[in-house]
């Protein structure tokens, strides 16, 4: 008979029937943890997390104050809002929302800010701005709910937002640093990765650009676009010595004028793009690129589209 006063002796001090947890936070993913997470900008999208914006964007009537453009007719954003939901429930994507206790901060529904998803779950952000300071406190909240493990929230005072970063390889990663993600979240996020064992490369970002996504987007396993004027040479250089090609957009000023470049992939040469970039839209579909082109000419007025609305959550591991 075993001497029970031994602590060995029980499984809680790791005695007979202790049970050791091996396996790596990635292979929970669908058992113990809701399955989640990227490791390409181009796979099958699988997941989003949405905020249909509410009576936070009578805020926009004094536009600058809330970072945004110009005025905002709600009836209208919500009925762009409920398309572009629509549009990703028709290409067999999951879609959740984020709805916050109390009202809403102005700039909620751009929820491609206020996460980063990586091979083992989700990185939060920390916004750069006050104004949307605490905005990933619903996001987390709903991200928690929905199973899906947080590896990190970027703290102290780094401040990232999840549209700087973007995954070049399974292995390889790009995290921008400028208005919106300082040196500090860069690092922090960095220090994540490399974790996972991924390589990183940490580029500077042009003045005047809001975001990595306003500069760079992924098309296929071989294909990217960018900016002119404003992709790093750093970037090219890391899309490069991984196999991609990259193209440029044809017309700026028309894609500064409608959103054209804030688009979706939502799997490899698919994806939904704002409508009224004809230019844009051939030129990527002579390039064999499925375009589902919405309406979101309101809800650009706050200075964001599709890829700013679109949290993504999970996409199939390529």
């Amino acid at each position: 008979m075993a001497d029970r006063s031994n602590p060995l002796n029980h499984s809680a001090y790791g005695g007979p029937g202790w049970s050791p947890r091996t396996d790596p936070l990635h292979s929970e993913l669908g058992s113990v943890w809701t399955r989640c997470g990227i490791n390409s900008e181009y796979a099958p999208l699988k997941t989003v997390l949405l905020h249909r914006p509410g009576n936070e964007l009578t805020a926009s009537a004094d536009p600058e104050k809330v970072q945004m453009l110009a005025n905002i007719d709600l009836a209208k954003a919500q009925d762009q809002h409920d398309a572009l939901a629509e549009t990703y429930r028709n290409a067999g994507v999951e879609v959740h929302y984020v709805d916050p206790e109390g009202p809403s901060a102005p700039n909620q529904m751009f929820l491609a800010d206020l996460l980063f998803s990586t091979p083992e779950g989700i990185i939060m952000a920390r916004p750069a701005s006050t104004v949307r300071a605490g905005e990933e406190r619903w996001a987390a909240r709903r991200v928690a709910d929905l199973g899906m493990p947080i590896i990190r929230s970027v703290g102290g005072t780094g401040t990232f937002e999840g549209a700087d970063a973007m995954w070049i390889r399974p292995d390889f990663a790009i995290v921008g640093r400028g208005l919106r993600t300082n040196e500090e979240g860069q690092r922090q996020v960095t220090q994540v990765l490399e974790n996972m064992g991924a390589t990183v490369a940490n580029v500077d970002m042009p003045v005047g650009t809001m975001h990595l996504m306003g500069m760079l987007r992924f098309l296929d396993k071989d294909l990217a676009i960018g900016w002119p004027l404003r992709l790093v040479y750093a970037g090219a250089d890391a899309l490069s010595e991984s196999g991609y090609k990259i193209v440029y957009l044809p017309d700026p000023r028309e894609t500064l004028a409608h959103s054209g470049f804030n688009f979706v992939t939502i799997a490899p040469r698919e994806i939904v793009m704002p409508a009224g970039n004809p230019n844009l839209q051939s030129f990527l579909e002579n390039l064999k690129i499925k375009c589902h082109a919405i309406d979101v000419s309101e809800l650009s007025k706050a200075a964001g589209a599709i890829g700013c609305l679109t949290g993504v959550l999970h996409r199939e591991f390529i």
